[in-house]
């Protein structure tokens, strides 16, 4: 048991000793670490101590192991909301350094079938705006996302692509007069099938977030129903909440 203990002990320490080195600059992005050897000799620490203390790191994202090579810095993980209704992906981007695009891949009416229909509080082949995004962060592509509206809340969307390509909330709640009070998002990790894989410049099968969200107006009544899904090896979220003190 206490073997154990210093064993877990040992690598926290030699776990954070490298991040430290990640945070301040001795190791920058791209830059090849130690052998698991030189870092048992520097720490002198057992072979398992590094590899667990290595583990961890490449969990959280902060190197990545290229077979044959080594094991190297990773880019930094992109912090964002998980509320949509919060702060617009742009200003976020922008408040991380980033240069902020969006495309719009499509946007047309279309009839609601059974599923979205329920989702929506809909008639079956009600029209629906469908709207595809992707989102870039310094032309990386971040997420890919498909949105639907009910006709009847915005009719014109249709005719808003370059507004579309900012914030569809500011844009729903500004020129359709529509007072948004709530979202639901539910998000679960998945693996990039061929279509998110070509969308998101990643290898099929790579471990992506998938997040979907139901927004409703302040009567409580779905506006509008989103599938995103995010890569995995570049996204990390946040999640504010609001407490009444009173």
């Amino acid at each position: 048991m206490g073997h154990d203990k210093q064993e877990a002990s040992l690598y926290c320490i030699v776990k954070n000793s490298i991040f430290e080195k990640i945070q301040s600059g001795i190791y920058k992005v791209g830059d090849k670490l130690p052998t698991e050897m030189e870092l048992c000799t520097e720490y002198n620490v057992s072979r398992t101590t590094v590899r667990i203390a290595l583990e961890q790191l490449a969990l959280e994202g902060r190197i990545e192991k290229v077979q044959g090579r080594g094991t190297f810095v990773s880019k930094p993980k992109i912090l964002q909301s998980l509320s949509s209704a919060g702060k617009g992906f742009s200003n976020q981007m922008l408040e991380q350094g980033y240069k902020p695009r969006i495309e719009i891949l499509d946007l047309r009416v279309i009839p609601a079938d059974g599923s979205l229909a329920k989702k929506l509080q809909l008639k079956e082949n009600d029209p629906v705006n469908k709207l595809i995004r992707m989102r870039f962060a310094n032309d990386e592509p971040l997420q890919y996302e498909t949105s639907y509206v009910p006709w009847h809340f915005a009719p014109g969307l249709i005719n808003d692509e370059e507004d579309c390509k900012s914030s569809l909330f500011k844009l729903l709640q500004t020129k359709y007069n529509i007072k948004i009070y709530k979202t639901v998002e539910a998000i679960e990790p998945i693996l990039a099938d061929k279509k998110v894989s070509e969308h998101l410049e990643i290898p099929k099968g790579t471990p992506i977030f998938a997040l979907e969200t139901l927004t409703y107006n302040n009567e409580e009544i779905p506006i509008e129903y989103s599938e995103a899904v995010f890569r995995g090896d570049r996204s990390k979220f946040t999640i504010e909440r609001y407490y009444d003190s009173k």
